[in-house]
């Protein structure tokens, strides 16, 4: 790989790691309101719209193993928790600090809409980790043993074992601290799991064409990774 590509390589990483951690940041942020989808009238999806940029990041993070590899991946799992404390701790002392009385958003808007919970965060982090590192592992796993073939396999196996891991875990911690209550959880894990699933798989021709770039432009064989930057 020649020192252009090596600059290129590295540039895009970032992009995808910048992609990663704001998606990752904006759905804690945005996780209390829930909304409602319905398909064609055949289901009705009742989920968070913290759900939303989830599928971004499982994408982004299948696209990172494929091409940079499993540690590069699991690099940008970890700044992005990193990230959302921090963006944690940040709104916490926003929310302390006292608003004055012109300010457009006053102190109990402001409460209302960012005051977050703090098990709620740490359930959502806790299920969140858990999720993509198994994912990393499981996609790297099938990458093995297809000998970097079946990009389909690997991308929604590992994906759909990790969203399921994933909303289970976020729902049954969040039950468990009173948070929501026991009687949503069932309707709530089913509507948030065939969302991801479906999502997962509409993706699929996005990761192709982007690992099909990739290989293109940095001359990679099936199975190769950039692993110098």
């Amino acid at each position: 790989m020649t020192v252009q590509q090596k600059s290129q390589a590295r540039l895009i990483y970032l992009v995808l790691a910048s992609l990663f951690i704001a998606s990752l940041v904006t759905s804690n942020l945005i996780f209390q309101k829930f909304f409602y989808w319905e398909p064609f009238n055949l289901y009705r999806f009742e989920i968070s719209v913290g759900i939303l940029p989830y599928p971004i990041t499982f994408l982004i993070t299948d696209l990172l193993s494929e091409i940079y590899g499993k540690r590069k991946a699991n690099q940008v799992v970890i700044a992005g928790i990193f990230a959302s404390f921090f963006s944690m701790f940040i709104i916490l002392i926003a929310d302390y600090a006292p608003a004055i009385n012109n300010s457009p958003v006053d102190n109990t808007l402001f409460s209302k809409v960012f005051s977050l919970s703090p098990l709620a965060v740490l359930a959502s982090m806790l299920a969140y980790l858990a999720a993509q590192f198994i994912d990393i592992r499981i996609f790297h796993f099938w990458k093995d043993l297809t000998k970097g073939k079946h990009l389909w396999l690997r991308n929604n196996f590992s994906t759909f074992l990790s969203q399921f891991i994933d909303t289970f875990t976020v729902l049954f911690l969040l039950c468990s601290f009173k948070i929501l209550p026991w009687n949503i959880f069932g309707s709530l894990l089913i509507s948030g799991f065939l969302f991801k699933v479906i999502i997962a798989a509409m993706d699929t021709p996005l990761l192709y064409a982007s690992v099909y770039w990739f290989r293109k432009k940095f001359s990679l064989k099936i199975g190769e990774e950039i692993v110098e930057l």
